[in-house]
């Protein structure tokens, strides 16, 4: 078993007429991954070589999309919280979907809080749309690696327990006995298997193919490998991922959401699955054409 780092989950606070500025690693990695992806795009619609016509848009464009995928990332991914992992909590008090700052956020959400304004911009703009489903596939991955290692700071969204030399004795609740375990639990750091699928090794297998293979002249093919890469990753982390807490019952401790028979689904595989689904669509309808 590996004791759990001495970490803050906050960068740095300043006190400041009274108050307390403080700076989040989990904030830090949002503004971070939301900057690469800025970046990468940038430089993506600069370099002719890798588009078989004209980029979808210049740089101008990518500096208003910013904004608008933003507020995408922000409110998909609050609501998307709200919606799927834990209703009856935000609809006895509505007040709480608005306090953001004390956590519950969810990428399924914020994904589609982002094709919401890709759509709604490529409209406006007349945008390619499967291009720009590209470049943003593109952008998210490192995002998402940086989150997870700041899930992983925070101490939170741990796996299940193991007796795997790696695990790791996460503070608080976490470290409580498990069953047939005498003294401290060690759990899957499941943010960082995370980190490596869902962030590491995406990022780079889309960008060698993005920009040394060429696959951004098929219109589609990076955003359907990034939606079966996802899916499938987060698919499997799942199964050694600690449910929340409002899907596990004395009856349901495995924290099934949907349940068939002695088996069953995590919320976020059943999320995954369409994810699944239409990558390998748009990525066969990519290839072939």
């Amino acid at each position: 078993m590996i004791p759990f780092p001495d970490l803050s989950p906050t960068l740095f606070e300043i006190e400041l007429f009274g108050f307390t500025l403080a700076l989040r690693w989990y904030a830090l990695a949002y503004i971070v991954g939301i900057l690469f992806g800025w970046w990468i795009i940038q430089r993506a619609v600069r370099m002719l070589r890798l588009w078989a016509d004209a980029p979808p848009l210049n740089a101008e464009q990518v500096e208003r999309f910013l904004t608008w995928a933003v507020i995408g990332i922000i409110l998909g991914g609050r609501l998307g919280y709200v919606i799927f992992y834990d209703p009856g909590t935000y609809l006895a008090d509505p007040l709480q979907i608005i306090r953001v700052w004390e956590g519950g956020m969810a990428f399924h959400g914020g994904f589609a809080g982002v094709v919401v304004a890709g759509l709604w911009f490529c409209k406006r703009e007349r945008i390619p749309m499967l291009s720009m489903g590209d470049l943003l596939a593109l952008a998210v991955p490192v995002g998402l690696m940086l989150g997870r290692l700041a899930n992983f700071i925070n101490a939170e969204l741990w796996g299940r327990p193991t007796t795997l030399p790696w695990g790791v004795i996460f503070p608080g609740e976490a470290a409580q006995a498990c069953e047939g375990v005498i003294g401290l639990c060690a759990r899957h750091p499941s943010q960082l298997y995370q980190a490596a699928l869902e962030g590491l090794l995406l990022a780079l297998v889309l960008t060698w193919l993005a920009f040394r293979r060429g696959w951004l002249k098929q219109p589609g093919a990076i955003m359907g490998l990034f939606l079966t890469g996802y899916g499938l990753a987060r698919f499997l982390v799942e199964f050694v991922r600690q449910p929340d807490a409002q899907f596990v019952s004395p009856g349901n401790p495995v924290g099934w959401a949907v349940q068939f028979g002695g088996m069953g689904l995590t919320m976020g595989q059943i999320l995954s699955l369409p994810m699944i689904v239409a990558g390998l669509w748009f990525l066969t309808r990519a290839r072939a054409r």
